[in-house]
């Protein structure tokens, strides 16, 4: 839960690194939240219920893709290849799952590494 709550810490941050277990916590959660969401939606009648919680995690899931695709060594433009119809999502999950770069890249320290303390 405290990679959830980290990623919505930096909910408008486009810049930096995401490792990839605080991007896929983060998306394991939203998941859960919105099927617990979906299903209340259905129950009370009231879609808006799912709605509104979309609309409120997108500005974060947008923040923290971008984040991992730095990770990887990738422009956060590359986020646009998901717009492909099929292709693009495979090519972003091949991207998203792939381990980032070692040591620092031009989007800053990698995360993994601890920060040297002097």
């Amino acid at each position: 839960m405290s990679w959830f709550i980290e990623a919505l810490k930096k909910y408008a941050v486009f810049n930096g690194r995401a490792r990839r277990k605080e991007y896929w916590m983060y998306t394991l959660f939203v998941t859960i939240f919105y099927i617990v969401f979906a299903i209340i939606a259905a129950v009370t009648k009231q879609p808006l219920i799912a709605v509104v919680f979309y609309l409120a995690i997108l500005l974060p899931s947008l923040a923290v893709t971008v984040r991992r695709l730095h990770d990887t060594g990738r422009s956060g433009a590359w986020i646009f290849i998901g717009l492909v119809p099929l292709v693009g999502a495979i090519v972003m999950l091949v991207f998203l799952c792939g381990d980032g770069e070692s040591g620092a890249n031009k989007f800053g320290a990698n995360p993994k590494e601890a920060p040297v303390l002097v």
